[in-house]
């Protein structure tokens, strides 16, 4: 089996990145049209290392071709597991994600090529959510520092 990997840095602070990641599947993000709907399973943080533990069910339109789609069950839906741990202390973001369909050996370089292109979409998606975030985030500020400055 192949597996596919991607590490990303933003120039957006910590504290930018670790809020916009809740809304990288958003309308704010046009790279992720794919993506029908977001399904928190569960959510906790450890007591002991301060780690925030999510898992999310994404489910996403297919977008492979129709002979693909029925090795992989003839379904015009997919669904991805997400579990991902957000770390305040080293400040790191891990997501992990994996399919529940089969996959085939035969599709394999297809599929890795496909996350590969996802992640970069992804990437670019997100910099738009996070770029989105801080001008509505800025706005509220200067919104509430105008409102202060009246009273």
């Amino acid at each position: 089996m192949k597996v596919f990997s991607s590490d990303c840095k933003f120039d957006y602070s910590w504290e930018e990145v670790s809020t916009a990641n809740w809304r990288k599947y958003c309308p704010w993000n046009e790279k992720s049209t794919h993506v029908i709907a977001v399904d928190t399973l569960s959510r906790y943080v450890d007591a002991e290392t301060g780690i925030l533990r999510t898992e999310r069910l994404i489910t996403c339109k297919q977008t492979a071709p129709k002979w693909l789609q029925s090795l992989m069950g003839g379904k015009d839906t997919s669904h991805v597991f997400e579990t991902s741990y957000v770390d305040p202390v080293t400040k790191k973001i891990t997501a992990l994600c994996g399919g529940w369909q089969k996959v085939k050996n035969a599709v394999e370089d297809a599929t890795v090529t496909a996350f590969s292109d996802n992640a970069r979409k992804g990437k670019e998606g997100f910099e738009a959510v996070l770029a989105m975030s801080r001008r509505v985030f800025s706005e509220e500020k200067l919104r509430q520092q105008q409102a202060a400055a009246m009273a």
